[in-house]
């Protein structure tokens, strides 16, 4: 057994994270995947709610949807998956989460090379088993070093993820919603956040949407159904020049991020949609350490609440715990509409 992927024509299964952004950074490792053996198709375990992002990645063959809950093992769901696992005949499987539970499908529809860290006593479930992943600083780091051969060393930049998203697509998305060109840019907010303390303050979202719509901006709010309170606020703010674009449907916020001008977002998995596609994103950190989260690709700007040199020094050693006393709110509204004005001018 072997597992360089240049020796097999058989497909690659990728189990990922699903939070959204991480299933987003999962793109680089289906870039190198692909760059390694050309030949061999990649798919992508998805839930409901990450599969369209699978739609808009070059090079995944397609995604394969299990709606699997978080806290039980689902004996009947994980035997249902296990075999359709085995039509698809996969040669081996990259299971990134270091759970028991993760691992089971594969190992049911007996993938022969099943490769994950160690995690959970998962002997036998995994038979590519790694070390090391704690010493890895960044979740790229950690999802790429199971694309390479046990022991290579990462190469010097991960590939940047991608999300493409057909301009013909787009446009008769933005007919449906009402959404057509009117001469002014919009501006993409995503409020919501998943973690204490992520999110920049409703308020504060609400004062930058009444500044830009007076400066004649639209401003379109994207998130799911957690975020409508949000949006609600923010147009009560903003007035006529303000959309909710929020919902259960995520391929709405990757529309709405892919036809904006600019976007801002918090430290969440809308910012990597949104750096994926490749539009201006004002990113805003609190109480998390950019420099290990944010999105491999170029944002316009990072805005974060300034560090003394001393804890400067320790965030790439000691991560979130070297920020977690930073709130987001200390970020203030006017610093993120120049901010949005600089990125907007740039693409101009």
């Amino acid at each position: 057994m072997t597992n360089d992927p240049s020796a097999s024509n058989d497909p690659i299964l990728i189990v990922p994270w699903f939070w959204i952004g991480d299933f987003v950074r999962v793109h680089s490792v289906v870039t190198l995947l692909r760059a390694q053996a050309p030949q061999r198709g990649v798919d992508m375990l998805a839930t409901p709610l990450t599969a369209p992002l699978a739609d808009y990645m070059p090079g995944v063959r397609r995604a394969i949807v299990a709606d699997m809950p978080r806290r039980r093992i689902a004996v009947a769901r994980q035997s249902e998956l296990a075999e359709r696992l085995k039509a698809e005949r996969y040669g081996r499987a990259l299971v990134m989460p270091r759970t028991w539970k993760a691992a089971l499908a594969p190992w049911v529809a007996g993938i022969p090379l099943r490769t994950g860290f160690f995690g959970e006593f998962r002997f036998g479930l995994i038979n590519d088993l790694r070390f090391g992943e704690r010493t890895l600083p960044r979740m790229i780091d950690q999802m790429g070093a199971l694309a390479l051969v046990n022991g290579a060393e990462p190469p010097a930049q991960w590939p940047l993820p991608k999300l493409d998203v057909p301009a013909q697509e787009s446009a008769a998305w933005r007919a449906l919603r009402g959404l057509m060109p009117d001469g002014r840019p919009a501006v993409a907010f995503a409020p919501g956040a998943v973690g204490t303390g992520k999110a920049w303050p409703a308020a504060n979202y609400a004062a930058l949407a009444r500044t830009l719509a007076k400066e004649g901006l639209a401003v379109w709010v994207v998130g799911g159904p957690n975020e409508t309170p949000l949006a609600a606020e923010i147009v009560r703010s903003g007035g006529e020049a303000v959309r909710d674009l929020t919902g259960p449907d995520l391929r709405n916020a990757i529309f709405a991020l892919a036809g904006a001008d600019a976007a801002v977002t918090n430290d969440s998995g809308l910012m990597h949609v949104a750096a994926a596609i490749g539009t201006p994103t004002v990113a805003i950190f609190g109480p998390t350490s950019s420099w290990h989260w944010k999105p491999l690709n170029p944002l316009a700007a990072i805005l974060e609440p300034p560090l003394d040199a001393a804890t400067a020094a320790r965030v790439q050693t000691e991560g979130n715990r070297a920020v977690a006393h930073r709130t987001t709110a200390d970020v203030p509204p006017a610093l993120v509409a120049k901010s949005v004005r600089a990125a907007l001018e740039r693409r101009a």
